[in-house]
């Protein structure tokens, strides 16, 4: 791709990583905690949010200058293009309806970079789904009836272009510490990595166990196999 106008040299050997959240959320139609507004269809059950957004909502639009929903195409102007909105805002999209299905979202970055439009893939979820007991917790302390499902990303630029470099080393911290609407942060990166720890710890305790195991009936087969030997020569 050809750099683009005005462009500086690339700053080589630099790779600057800013972090983004998309995903959607979705609430059931409620009388009293979300009611259908005039003119939706009867057979819609939900409004749902698809949304691209900084981080703690910190402002992405100086790399980000629009994206592309492609919803189904039931939906009337099924492909939104949404362009950057004020600092901090999110690229987003309302609607209303009773189905699930997958989201194309398209981010274009800004004309001082050289980046090509990247693709994501998201479902949209309605109905609320928990894998374990933590998950249904948290599902029923939540008594709004969102769902939210919501996917941490990394946008990396890969040696940028000069003048783009400088505007992409603004700040884009990740937040200490979570708080309500921001599940994102180091702590959750920490409770994460403990997980994972201690999935790989159990699972090399089992490897562990299962070796010992092994070796035993190892050994019995060749005891059996002896005495089998053994009593044939008797015999």
């Amino acid at each position: 791709m050809a750099p683009p106008s005005g462009a500086g040299k690339r700053v080589k050997g630099i790779q600057i990583a800013r972090p983004f959240i998309y995903g959607t959320t979705a609430r059931p139609f409620d009388p009293k905690t979300n009611p259908k507004p005039a003119g939706v269809p009867d057979d819609h059950t939900h409004s749902w949010t698809v949304f691209v957004k900084g981080i703690d909502d910190t402002d992405i639009t100086y790399w980000l200058r629009r994206v592309q929903f492609k919803l189904h195409e039931s939906i009337p102007n099924h492909v939104r293009m949404v362009e950057a909105p004020e600092p901090g805002k999110p690229f987003e999209v309302h609607e209303t309806g009773w189905g699930e299905f997958e989201i194309t979202i398209k981010l274009y970055y800004a004309t001082e970079s050289s980046e090509k439009p990247q693709t994501l893939y998201h479902f949209l979820k309605l109905h609320p789904f928990a894998r374990n007991e933590e998950e249904k917790e948290a599902l029923a302390r939540n008594g709004n009836g969102e769902v939210i499902s919501w996917t941490y990303e990394e946008q990396l630029f890969n040696e940028p272009f000069e003048p783009e470099g400088g505007v992409l080393e603004r700040s884009a911290m990740i937040p200490l510490a979570n708080r309500p609407g921001q599940p994102f942060s180091r702590e959750t990166e920490l409770l994460e990595i403990k997980k994972l720890r201690d999935a790989q710890a159990k699972i090399q305790d089992m490897v562990e166990k299962l070796q010992v195991e092994l070796k035993e009936k190892e050994e019995r087969l060749r005891v059996m196999r002896a005495e089998a030997v053994a009593a044939g020569g008797k015999a």
